[in-house]
């Protein structure tokens, strides 16, 4: 990949908006202690050229992300575009983000993390399992992905994009969860509920006590409630109320994301 140099004065105020939600996601992300050391992607496409996307940089603190640190890249690997610092980015991140993104024209933000919860819920042999709202959110729209090691091959890209079909979660197995969506708050809220899940899920395994499964009826019929058009709107999906508090509450204790 090339490195091309660029300045503020060359980005859109779209392009702007997005850096600072996405800085927004990693610092909130943090705070609820999805980090690991300077590893795994938060990224958005971007507003300007659909084939572009904002990631991460090698060596940079989910807590010290910045708009103005993020990378913008090529969807075919061919460039990168910084504003401030080096803008290494790891292979791995970009295979599997770019791989959705081309697959997917309706996805505007990935969020994959590797979280203690989430990946032992990856290595189980069921997944994640009906035993609780946060979880039946993602009944039978939830994709899966076989360990194929680091992610390094250009050709895994199409098999995820694959394993995640049409939805909006997928647990990579052995790996971590994966989250998808058309805002950055859609991505993030999304992985705040299946976080909340595998945490949930790994609670109760861990007490050794008899546990209750959802019947496959009832969680049918969940799923139904929550994907209802005549029910939930767009007033009501993820992220719409959700994101706007989550930055009001970093604007009061951490606004430094926006730089």
């Amino acid at each position: 990949m090339s490195v091309v140099a660029m300045n503020q004065s060359q980005m859109s105020e779209a392009e702007h908006a997005l850096r600072v939600d996405l800085a927004a996601a990693f610092r909130l992300a943090d705070r609820f202690g999805w980090s690991q050391l300077v590893w795994n992607h938060i990224t958005a496409r971007c507003p300007d050229n659909p084939d572009h996307f904002l990631i991460n940089p090698m060596g940079v603190r989910w807590d010290e992300m910045t708009a103005s640190l993020l990378v913008k890249v090529d969807i075919a690997g061919n460039t990168i575009q910084v504003i401030d610092g080096e803008g290494l980015v790891p292979k791995p991140g970009f295979v599997i983000h770019s791989g959705v993104f081309e697959a997917r024209s309706d996805i505007n933000a990935i969020v994959h993390t590797h979280t203690n919860d989430g990946v032992a819920v990856s290595a189980l042999k069921d997944g994640l399992q009906p035993i609780c709202m946060e979880g039946l959110f993602f009944y039978n729209s939830m994709g899966f992905h076989p360990f194929e090691g680091t992610s390094m091959d250009n050709d895994e890209r199409s098999r995820l994009a694959k394993s995640l079909g049409n939805n909006k979660a997928m647990i990579m197995q052995n790996h971590g969860p994966l989250t998808v969506g058309s805002s950055v708050g859609e991505a993030f809220v999304l992985m705040y509920w299946l976080q909340r899940a595998c945490e949930i899920q790994m609670k109760v395994l861990a007490s050794n006590a008899e546990w209750t499964r959802v019947p496959a009826e009832t969680a049918e019929h969940y799923s139904r409630q929550e994907s209802d058009p005549r029910d939930i709107t767009e007033d009501f999906r993820p992220g719409v109320h959700e994101w706007p508090a989550l930055k009001r509450l970093l604007d009061r204790d951490d606004p430094g994301y926006v730089q």
